[in-house]
């Protein structure tokens, strides 16, 4: 298919998708229609035991290496403002992290690639993960045992500030490893006229959030990044009752899980704190949700040589707060986590974030160049001997 040809058609694609969002572990009719699409363009899909996404292969010479291809289907709980004529159709839900530019990549990939077959030095596997907003759609896809037999792995995500079709990557951790925490605090209400007979939850409930910012602030080196943030706050039903009950929810991010736990712990300190000088009861628990990525430097550097040859003009890329479970993948199987600039004037997970459509045929050309260069370049090099297993 002719570039002109593939981009037409990766846009149609793309506006149906951002049409139709869908949470994680929701994703039923986007996971009807890659399938459809890809039956159309005679990709095999294979029988994973997955409720939503997919995992599709494009099978080369027998025995030989297997790469992977990943791009994310989940969408978030936001209600768009981009102003689009292809706006979403289901209110709160929108494609605002790009995962529907993401799939779509994908789809154009495996029709390049399926074109190719008989090239192909290996298997490349093509795999449309669900929930990766926070659900642990990585550890599903994982636990399916389908990508036991992947020598590499490669995936994509849009960059909102960077210019439409510019690649950035670096080697190492790029994305930072993520945890979340829940604080309820457990009071005394009453009437708000009265509060010395209330035990106040949400007095403590400031006082945790206060404190909490000096955790970052005054107990992490302004040269190791970390982020503390209190991001949901829930109390009372109305002006005159103090009420029992304050919870708070937020997020802390390092790179690595020794930083994290530490400020985890040190918000434990705090809360524990704020029970004994306030007189009442917090429940505290926190979890790591995903690590870092683990960009392995010599295959960094090979794929940043892949996209030049397709005259892509990369650029490195600085390391973010944002999380991404494709670090799960990286923790099993060495590969690259790459990103391609979209120029949208908001920032993802915004309401007016906009993915361009414009880079579409290149995105779908650096995954397929990617997918069965490393294949063509483990053939030649001898895959290593602990991978000799095939799933799938």
């Amino acid at each position: 298919m002719d570039k002109t040809t593939l981009q037409s058609t990766l846009e149609s694609y793309f506006t149906w998708f951002h049409r139709h969002p869908e949470l994680g572990f929701e994703e039923h009719k986007t996971t009807a229609r890659i399938r459809e699409l890809l039956v159309q363009a005679g990709v095999e899909i294979l029988d994973a035991p997955l409720e939503t996404g997919l995992i599709a292969r494009i099978q080369g010479r027998p025995g030989g290496p297997v790469t992977a291809l990943r791009a994310d289907i989940d969408a978030l709980p936001v209600t768009e403002a981009a102003g689009l004529d292809y706006a979403s159709e289901h209110p709160g839900c929108m494609h605002a992290c790009g995962h529907d530019f993401h799939l779509t990549a994908l789809l154009g990939a495996a029709i390049l690639l399926r074109e190719e077959a008989e090239t192909l030095a290996g298997t490349v596997k093509l795999l449309f993960q669900p929930a990766e907003e926070g659900a642990g759609g990585a550890r599903v896809v994982l636990d399916t045992g389908y990508l036991d037999d992947v020598d590499e792995i490669y995936g994509l995500h849009v960059m909102a500030a960077l210019a439409p079709g510019i690649i950035a990557l670096s080697p190492g951790a790029t994305y930072a490893t993520v945890g979340s925490f829940r604080i309820l605090v457990k009071g005394r209400g009453g009437h708000a006229a009265e509060p010395h007979r209330c035990k106040d939850p949400i007095v403590a409930a400031a006082q945790i959030i206060t404190k909490a910012q000096t955790i970052i602030s005054r107990g992490v080196s302004p040269f190791d990044p970390a982020v503390l943030s209190v991001t949901r706050v829930l109390a009372g039903t109305t002006w005159n009752v103090i009420p029992s009950d304050t919870l708070l929810e937020g997020t802390i991010r390092a790179f690595s899980v020794e930083k994290l736990t530490g400020i985890a712990e040190n918000l434990g300190k705090i809360c524990r704190g704020a029970e004994e000088s306030d007189g009442v009861e917090i429940e505290y628990t926190w979890r790591i949700n995903t690590y870092s990525t683990n960009n392995d430097p010599a295959l960094t550097e090979w794929a940043a040589e892949t996209a030049k040859t397709l005259g892509l003009s990369v650029v490195p890329y600085p390391p973010t707060m944002g999380g991404e479970d494709f670090a799960l993948y990286q923790q099993r199987i060495p590969g690259v986590f790459l990103n391609i600039g979209v120029g949208s004037p908001q920032e993802l997970h915004n309401p007016g974030f906009i993915a361009n459509p414009a880079p579409l045929s290149a995105a779908a050309e650096l995954l397929a160049a990617l997918g069965k260069g490393a294949a063509a370049r483990l053939a030649r090099n001898s895959r290593p001997p602990w991978r000799n297993f095939h799933a799938g």
